[in-house]
């Protein structure tokens, strides 16, 4: 009987570990889906004014509770306008592609310092778990499910997999006073620390959960607007980095 070498066995076993991670992932991004949501607006089926979209998207956002409580950002739901007195309602989007169902929402809570929302929803969504409130350590393996932009690519969710590669403040002190802006200054009196990740984010994935790749736990939110805004401003062109609120704050708006 032929024996293996010791090389030959670590080879072995880290194929073996590499395909359980890989499977896992597939594994959690399968009961992530469900509670992923896209928010936006729709008109009634058959009362769509000449020259309007049936249905806008603005961004992601996720069940949690009993379901019928959908997070995403307060940037997302605050930058657009809804047609009330065209029947316009805002929505959640549950599905994807064509298939997608959507749920008339409404504002249920709303945090402007870490520009967070809660909806309510007439309807209820598999929800996901919040993790505990501590802080991620650098280095966590992290995933983020969500719509990056949206209506052009379709409402098919899309995951993307990486690393908390920092957990940095929100905003830096400037080198002189005379270059903070207002809504800097305001935000260094309560500093806000915030991860940095490695992989890329696009406007349509704010409000998408950012999960442990193993159990699906929700650790933070992504944000792709509010926090480049303050801290990336001394930047001419927007940079490749994504930022994700902590998700302390989601339990401290519940």
């Amino acid at each position: 009987m032929k024996t293996l070498s010791i090389s030959h066995f670590l080879c072995i076993l880290l194929l073996a570990c590499s395909y359980t991670a890989h499977a896992d992932l597939s594994q959690t991004i399968k009961q992530v889906k469900p509670s992923v949501v896209a928010v936006g607006t729709a008109y009634p089926p058959k009362a769509v004014p000449r020259g309007k979209k049936p249905s806008t998207y603005w961004g992601t956002g996720f069940a949690i509770g009993a379901g019928n409580e959908i997070v995403t950002n307060y940037h997302v739901i605050s930058s657009h306008e809804v047609d009330i007195a065209k029947n316009e309602k805002m929505v959640v989007f549950v599905g994807q592609g064509e298939r997608a169902k959507a749920y008339p929402a409404v504002v249920h809570k709303v945090d402007l310092e870490h520009d967070l929302a809660i909806l309510r929803i007439e309807g209820k969504v598999k929800p996901l778990t919040l993790a505990n409130a501590s802080l991620i350590d650098e280095g966590k393996e992290v995933a983020f499910t969500g719509y990056p932009l949206g209506m052009v690519l379709g409402l098919y969710p899309v995951t993307n997999k990486g690393i908390i590669s920092a957990v940095t403040p929100v905003v830096m002190p400037a080198f002189s006073s005379k270059s903070l802006t207002a809504a800097q200054i305001k935000r260094l009196r309560s500093p806000l620390n915030v991860y940095q990740l490695d992989t890329s984010a696009y406007p349509g994935n704010s409000g998408s959960p950012l999960y442990d790749p193993e159990t699906g736990a929700v650790i933070g939110v992504l944000n792709s607007v509010y926090v480049k805004g303050t801290k990336e401003s001394v930047l001419e062109n927007p940079s490749g980095i994504s930022y994700a609120i902590p998700v302390r704050h989601v339990h401290n708006l519940r």
